[in-house]
């Protein structure tokens, strides 16, 4: 077993992925905490530590992903209609030497990026955050951006990390798991209306293109030992998935 996303694994992945390869590497996978970094649970810098006691947060729908070693036919993974492209905020691509092939969909995981609050208004600001994000991923010598897929305050998404390629955003469970972050420190503050009407309306796109039930859409700490995606959009994602919710009755 290996982990992606670690730049002590460069040569091994080089010789083993190519971007758009039908071949796939094994790999069960770097999130986020990587094993290269000091914090459990999170994003890896800039985003900073847990609140105190996140350590009290037990996974409720632990995930154990077995390692993917042939090649799967892949579903739609092409970028959705509506979202802001990378290339409207990345300063660079993704190394693709050193992430997985995503192969198909099978669950989404919702996080927050844990960061002060600030105000995000224009996509000006809101693209400097993404990539200040980015920026920490790399440095942590991650592919790219660890999530797919970035809703800000004003409900738009934005694209991260190619959906063709796999995520680094829970430990271990990112084989065929989309990423999904929205923009905010949610133990501290709650997201907007547009905000969680956009996250609502996307996830529910997301499973019907990709015919994901909604018993496989997660919360960051329903798989892992962390208080993301914080406890005021945990709330609203409960209620999402509660019988008369919007997820519920995708």
């Amino acid at each position: 077993m290996f982990t992606v996303d670690n730049m002590n694994r460069r040569q091994l992945l080089a010789r083993a992925i190519s971007f758009g390869s039908a071949a796939a590497a094994s790999g069960l996978l770097n999130a986020c905490g990587s094993s290269n970094t000091r914090t459990t649970g999170m994003v890896g810098k800039p985003i900073p530590p847990n609140p105190s006691g996140a350590s009290n947060y037990v996974p409720t729908h632990p995930v154990h992903v077995p390692v993917q070693t042939t090649p799967v036919a892949s579903g739609n993974l092409s970028t959705p209609s509506g979202v802001i492209p990378r290339t409207n905020w990345a300063a660079y691509g993704p190394n693709v030497r050193l992430a997985d092939p995503m192969v198909r969909v099978e669950r989404i995981t919702v996080h927050h990026d844990g960061m002060p609050p600030a105000t995000l208004r224009t996509q000006n600001a809101v693209a400097s955050r993404i990539e200040q994000i980015r920026r920490g991923h790399r440095r942590n010598g991650w592919a790219d951006i660890g999530y797919h897929y970035i809703v800000d305050p004003q409900g738009r998404v934005w694209e991260g990390r190619p959906i063709a390629l796999q995520g680094a955003h829970v430990k271990i469970a990112n084989p065929r798991n989309m990423g999904i972050l929205v923009l905010g420190n949610f133990e501290v503050e709650r997201p907007t209306e547009q905000a969680t009407s956009a996250v609502e309306r996307f996830i529910v796109e997301q499973m019907r293109l990709h015919r994901v039930p909604a018993s496989q859409i997660y919360t960051h700490r329903e798989l892992a030992a962390t208080a993301c995606p914080g406890r005021n959009l945990q709330r609203l994602m409960v209620s999402a998935r509660s019988r008369g919710g919007l997820i519920a009755n995708a």
